[in-house]
């Protein structure tokens, strides 16, 4: 056993005799709450798909190494002398053969682990990857991950602000995605279910409102959940955003659903709202807006003054707007709770419009048809599975 053997821990690979789709996870690499949205359409997938999975192990080295590889680039002008004299991590050969390779990465610097992949080029018909999170600044400043990319057929991003830039500097062709949730974890079991949380704050925040509605929680007695870690919504002296790591993203996602399936309002902004300088000034949907309207909250915040959440959001009153720094939000709360019926609607819908357009299986099925695959018999299930219970919720009366 070589020194480099004893710094990782054992890759995880989950297969199936029947396998026609090779999926590369980062859980394994990440454990941060934020990513846990991402390892649940691997889950889904695997679910609906004939799918093996890869989960690098971690390492205590991977930014370090990752560091390496930067240099090496920058002093030889050379990726491939980059890629040829950084160590190995956790080594994977692809053995079987597969219709597709399907990387699904966090954020751009993991692209970085696909030199750890051997011969899924060779093994698969044709190969793509999803990339969540990527800003037009971070593809310039490390422009070497771009060669992790020139043999792949083509590249989704669940971003839109990068796309062009990226179909320019590989020459892929490259599509925005934008994320989903599982709908049927977080959809409510009944739209007059009991919500006992009055508002839902977690993530990034406003210190103003987060302040106010400490404020209203104090002298209406009012619940008002929120993250009691350490994080910073001020960025006037540099402060960053601080996240926090989970155990068990499944159990994670579970007590997230069933959270926002119990509130009546929840906090939703826009991504990166209290640190705009990490998006170059762009602006892009947050994963909140998925989980909200699928456990059918009424979401109030700052959306995206976008074009693309328009076409995906264009139901009435899918996020009440407000100011990020909102002292007053007592009063649109009291608003607000004066017009149950519209309420009711706005569950209703947000829930049925989730159902039918915001799952998983539809960013699936996107990526299938893009890259020329065929569906899968129990992902049609899934979307007749989907659609039963939207239809089922439309007829329902809207009830206060």
């Amino acid at each position: 056993m070589s020194f480099f053997d004893n710094l990782f821990h054992k890759n995880q690979f989950i297969s199936n005799d029947e396998s026609r789709i090779l999926l590369l996870s980062m859980r394994e690499i990440h454990d941060l709450a934020a990513y846990c949205l991402l390892y649940e359409i691997e889950d889904v997938t695997y679910n609906m798909d004939k799918v093996d999975i890869i989960g690098l192990a971690n390492s205590y080295d991977l930014y370090f190494f990752r560091k390496v590889y930067y240099l090496i680039n920058s002093v030889t002008r050379s990726t491939i002398l980059a890629k040829s004299l950084t160590p190995q991590l956790s080594p994977f050969s692809v053995e079987k053969e597969y219709e597709l390779f399907f990387p699904i990465f966090n954020f751009f610097s993991e692209l970085f682990l696909l030199q750890s992949i051997k011969g899924w080029r060779n093994k698969c018909q044709k190969a793509a990857c999803y990339i969540s999170e990527v800003w037009e600044h971070q593809i310039y400043k490390r422009k070497s991950l771009l060669e992790f990319l020139k043999d792949f057929d083509h590249i989704f991003l669940g971003v839109r602000n990068s796309t062009e830039v990226i179909t320019k500097l590989t020459g892929k062709p490259c599509t925005y995605v934008p994320p989903a949730v599982d709908v049927l974890k977080f959809a409510p079991h009944s739209l007059s279910s009991h919500r006992g949380i009055d508002v839902c704050g977690i993530g990034r925040r406003s210190n103003i409102t987060h302040k106010a509605l400490l404020e209203l929680a104090e002298k209406r007695k009012m619940f008002y959940y929120y993250d009691t870690m350490k994080t910073s919504s001020d960025v006037k002296y540099g402060k960053k955003q601080i996240t926090f790591r989970v155990k068990n993203y499944k159990e994670h996602r579970s007590l997230l659903s069933n959270i926002l399936k119990r509130s009546r309002y929840a906090i939703t902004n826009r991504a990166n709202a209290n640190e705009p300088y990490k998006t170059g000034g762009k602006e892009e949907f947050g994963y909140r807006f998925f989980e909200g309207a699928a456990s059918g909250t009424v979401m109030i915040g700052v959306p995206p003054a976008t074009k693309e959440f328009t076409k995906y959001f264009d139901w009435e009153d899918a996020v009440i707007p407000i100011p990020f720094d909102a002292p007053n939000i007592a009063e649109t709360i009291a608003e607000l709770d004066a017009q149950p019926e519209r309420l009711a609607r706005i569950r209703k819908d947000n829930v049925v419009n989730s159902l039918l357009r915001h799952d998983w299986v539809y960013r699936w099925q996107e990526i299938l048809e893009t890259v020329g695959v065929e569906p899968t018999e129990q992902l049609l299930e899934r979307q007749a599975k989907l659609r039963k219970v939207a239809d089922e919720l439309q007829q329902l009366p809207i009830a206060n």
